[in-house]
């Protein structure tokens, strides 16, 4: 097999088995609620920890990548990961689980995450690095399809511990194989790592930021960030929720897991088109479409929860939900010179996985008060519409 594909496969495979351990959370809330005899919130607490811990790790992962590669770190990851997934079997406290969770597997899951994946790829793919990195992260929805359906199918036998210790096997199994077959071969000759890493496409091409410092100093970086705060707040948000929310309308739990496992399908759709779309015409337009798409989403949800439009908005976020995950590189490649792309890829999805946890924690502490995810749903709606006014801005020179 041509190494550059090899490399390509073995990222699907990584981000595959990421996306559906992550994902696990959402689909056996209720069942660890019941269980346990935990509250949402301090169920989500540990999500909320998992997103801090993983979002600060991520610039530094970066820089590790940045300095000695990928292949380390992502073996390592996987390791952990799948060590603390196969160990949730054990818990029985909430400073377990918090610990478990919100600390090892956090760690674990920013060593797999987009960012050394997304450096990994374009090393390879320079060129085609939005649609190389849509391909890789593609295997987030394939992860979020077929790990959750298949469980979402037998959790009523093995239960919700069966199913973390399955998950985390899995991943040990398979996907660390493929991190010791991405190591091998050499990518092809890049491009001066002096000169701006950037297309005419893209925001800022004129040049490269040669520190952290100086991006910091450009209001259009700040704003993306800004696009990716948003953008994380709902995502886990939804991740956590959605299948909380259909239980709580009615829906069945089998119903409900694999409505879960077919967001990750239409979102197989959605990252293949948002890397199309950035190839052709910059990263902004995917993340335009992005929020307008949620705007139609959540007005539904806040006009009916019948059955059929629970689900409708929820296929239609799943379709969102990987967007903008490939254009975390190609936005840092619009601010930086090369031997930065692991930092400020990194510092773009830690800011997405910082308000994720905080999107987590706000939706299960408002249902806790209330009963109800409307005032959730209503907050998710204005954020929704203030990414779409303020996307286009990333545009603007400095």
């Amino acid at each position: 097999m041509n190494p550059g594909h090899l490399v390509l496969l073995a990222a699907f495979i990584i981000l595959l088995f990421n996306s559906g351990a992550r994902f696990l959370l959402g689909l056996t809330l209720v069942p660890m609620s019941f269980d346990l005899g935990w509250s949402r919130t301090v169920i989500s607490s540990a999500a909320t920890v998992f997103m801090i811990v993983s979002a600060c790790a991520l610039p530094f992962v970066g820089g590790i990548v940045d300095r000695f590669g990928p292949r380390a770190v992502l073996g390592g990851g996987v390791v952990g990961s799948a060590i603390a997934v196969a160990a949730m079997v054990m818990i029985h406290t909430p400073m377990q689980m918090l610990l478990l969770y919100g600390v090892v597997f956090a760690l674990g899951s920013a060593a797999t995450s987009v960012t050394p994946i997304g450096v990994l790829v374009t090393r390879w793919y320079p060129d085609r690095a939005g649609f190389a990195n849509s391909v890789a992260i593609a295997g987030m929805g394939v992860g979020q399809l077929l790990i959750i359906a298949v469980v979402a199918a037998q959790i009523e036998v093995i239960g919700w511990r069966g199913a973390y210790l399955v998950v985390g096997l899995a991943t040990l199994v398979v996907a660390l194989p493929f991190v010791l077959l991405a190591g091998r071969g050499t990518p092809p000759p890049m491009f001066d790592a002096m000169q701006p890493a950037v297309s005419e496409q893209t925001p800022g091409a004129d040049r490269g930021v040669t520190s952290v410092r100086e991006a910091f100093r450009s209001w259009r970086f700040c704003l993306v960030l800004v696009l990716y705060l948003i953008c994380g707040f709902q995502d886990f948000f939804m991740a956590t929720h959605v299948v909380a929310l259909a239980l709580d309308e009615g829906i069945g739990p089998i119903f409900a897991g694999n409505m879960l496992a077919f967001m990750g399908l239409a979102g197989l759709g959605g990252v293949l088109l948002a890397g199309w779309l950035n190839d052709r015409f910059g990263p902004v337009l995917p993340t335009f479409i992005n929020f307008v798409a949620r705007i139609i989403l959540f007005t539904l949800l806040l006009w009916s929860k019948e059955p059929t439009v629970i689900v409708v908005a929820a296929l239609l976020y799943g379709m969102t939900f990987w967007m903008t995950a490939p254009l975390a590189v190609v936005f840092a490649r619009a601010f930086c010179r090369f031997a930065l792309l692991g930092v400020l890829s990194g510092l773009i999805t830690m800011t997405h996985h910082a308000a994720g946890g905080c999107g987590a924690l706000f939706g299960a502490a408002l249902f806790d008060m209330s009963g109800s995810y409307d005032v959730a749903l209503v907050c998710m709606l204005v954020i929704s519409i203030v990414g779409a006014v303020l996307t286009p801005g990333v545009r603007k020179r400095d």
